[in-house]
């Protein structure tokens, strides 16, 4: 575990003046990104959060989700904002190896490209040294992180005169996607959460974590658990490989009064039952739901660099994080989830470019 927290570790944001034809061709020098802090009250101190925006020349070059596993994405340290108006998407990432902000860059900065402002906060205790189990799996503290986020980027002076009023969505991937559902309006039922890991069937690699960690679910604090994390203020929420949606309150979904896009990846009939989402989208009054077949979980991560798998073999990861369903590249998925994320939150919000 001591290796694995190191690797994760290694995701933070790295500054470097790379020459920009060796970094991901999804990216380029007019995306700006910086970092600013959002107070919260529950966690008791400030989360950092990394904002992507649409930039003027400028700035310092800065690669994002670099790690000895993960080809990083370029963009612009503290560029001028280009002049206009945009609307918001705020990002909430998983945990584990794609448990930091700058571990989402590869979809946050053709995002920006786009014509929107990327928020994403780091939630605390899911990742880097200060990985835990226990935080990990209070997943209904998240949700606050996220509304923190776009309470900080409201107040911003760099980006507060910018916003498109009344334009927000909120984007999850893995357990940043049980976020977004619950911002959405979703509850968590606190029985299926504390008897999640009984079994460990549902999700070996989460449970397997909890176990070795020693974290029994039915000592924790639950009392918070099923309370209403809706943020009004957000329009749409997009899920991509949702986890673990089986943990939620089944007859909240369809109380849910904004539009949800929901995307599975793999093929149908073989998605786990941890994020198997059908079901749920279904039960959302105003849903859009797809699958993208040839993809896997690990499609969520970054471009492996060369060797990467054989790496994470050694360092027994645990986790085919290379791996995605065959037939296509890793690249070429993301494209594919760029343009459709895209699509979603430009019908949902406007943009203006």
């Amino acid at each position: 575990m001591k290796v694995v927290i190191e690797i994760a570790a290694a995701l933070c944001i790295a500054v470097a003046a790379t020459a920009m034809g060796q970094q991901s061709a999804l990216a380029s020098d007019n995306v700006g990104v910086r970092q600013i802090a959002a107070p919260s009250k529950e966690r008791g101190g400030d989360l950092a959060v990394t904002v992507w925006y649409p930039a003027d020349a400028g700035g310092r070059p800065v690669t994002l989700g670099e790690s000895v596993f993960f080809i990083g994405t370029p963009a612009m340290l503290d560029a001028p904002l280009s002049q206009g108006k945009y609307p918001v998407i705020l990002l909430s990432h998983g945990a584990g190896l794609g448990g930091t902000a700058q571990a989402m860059s590869w979809i946050a900065t053709p995002l920006a490209r786009r014509g929107f402002i990327v928020a994403a906060p780091t939630h605390p205790g899911n990742t880097g040294a200060n990985r835990s189990a226990a935080e990990t799996m209070k997943l209904w503290l998240r949700p606050s992180d996220v509304s923190a986020a776009l309470d900080a980027v409201e107040k911003e002076a760099a980006f507060k005169d910018s916003l498109d009023a009344g334009k927000v969505g909120v984007l999850g991937l893995s357990m940043g996607g049980n976020t977004a559902l619950a911002l959405a309006g979703a509850r968590i039922d606190p029985r299926r959460l504390a008897g999640y890991c009984d079994t460990g069937a549902p999700n070996t690699s989460l449970c397997g974590w909890v176990r070795q960690s020693g974290v029994d679910l039915h000592a924790m604090d639950m009392r918070l658990a099923g309370r209403d994390n809706e943020d009004k203020r957000i329009r749409f929420a997009m899920a991509i490989d949702p986890a673990p949606v089986d943990v939620f309150q089944a007859d909240t979904f369809s109380r849910i009064s904004i539009p949800v896009g929901i995307v599975n990846l793999g093929q149908p009939g073989k998605i786990p039952p941890a994020t198997q989402a059908a079901g749920i989208a279904k039960a959302i009054p105003r849903n859009s739901y797809a699958t993208i077949a040839d993809a896997s979980h690990f499609s969520m991560f970054a471009v492996c660099k060369a060797g990467a798998a054989d790496l994470a073999d050694a360092e027994k990861i645990g986790d085919p994080i290379c791996s995605d369903g065959g037939g296509r590249s890793r690249l070429e998925i993301h494209e594919q989830l760029i343009d459709r994320v895209t699509d979603a939150f430009s019908r949902a919000l406007g943009t203006n470019r």
